[in-house]
């Protein structure tokens, strides 16, 4: 069996880490998250985000690289709940854009990101996951995290923003985008089966990959 390294993007509440538990678990591929206990810096980035972005952003960048060659070093199949493009395309210009990155900085973590990018081995699928910025509202606030408290409809908007113009410029690896706010991969196994049947089709191959879903199916 051919050896894949694929990658979940999209918005915050979008459902890419419960779509990775249940990917990995279904098909048997090493899985990684995002690091978030472990991060040296959150704290005083949420405390005052113009001090440390920059030092929260290069954190990221190295975290990302080290975990996106483990991964495609491994001989196991992975799939990964973000990507390392993310952090400059999406999180360090949205920094930047709300004058919490300054153009030296953002600039200097720029150059630096695109020589550490440029040396990664590409990715065989995309997975870009959506959903409308009220769904992505709603989940986050169900799920209650504290460091998510001060997530705007504003905040998501941009976000969203920037990931549509990644996207038209993506040519990385194949992409698959898949709409997630009426799929519900932790309580109906159906709509598992559907995604992870688009996937294999899509590293097969077959470009067939619409999601002719309704949201009543169980």
């Amino acid at each position: 069996m051919a050896k894949h390294l694929i990658l979940i993007a999209g918005n915050i509440g979008t459902g890419k880490t419960s779509l990775a538990e249940r990917v990995g678990t279904r098909l048997g591929w090493r899985t990684s998250f995002e690091s978030v206990s472990d991060n040296p810096y959150l704290a005083d980035f949420y405390a005052d985000m113009r001090q440390w972005s920059f030092h929260l952003q290069v954190f990221f960048l190295g975290h990302r690289a080290q975990q996106h060659l483990e991964l495609a070093s491994s001989a196991e199949s992975a799939i990964a709940d973000r990507s390392i493009y993310e952090d400059a395309h999406i999180f360090a210009r949205a920094l930047h854009h709300l004058d919490n990155l300054s153009e030296r900085d953002y600039q200097a973590y720029r150059r630096v990101f695109d020589m550490v990018v440029g040396g990664l081995p590409r990715p065989d699928l995309l997975l870009y996951l959506k959903a409308p910025v009220p769904v992505l509202l709603d989940r986050i606030h169900r799920r209650g995290r504290s460091i998510e408290g001060g997530i705007t409809a504003e905040y998501l908007s941009l976000l969203d923003t920037f990931y549509e113009e990644w996207m038209r410029t993506f040519d990385l690896c194949p992409v698959l985008t898949i709409r997630t706010e009426d799929l519900d991969f932790v309580n109906k196994p159906k709509h598992l089966d559907i995604v992870v049947q688009r996937i294999q089709d899509r590293l097969a191959g077959k470009e067939d990959v619409v999601f002719p879903l309704n949201s009543d199916q169980a």
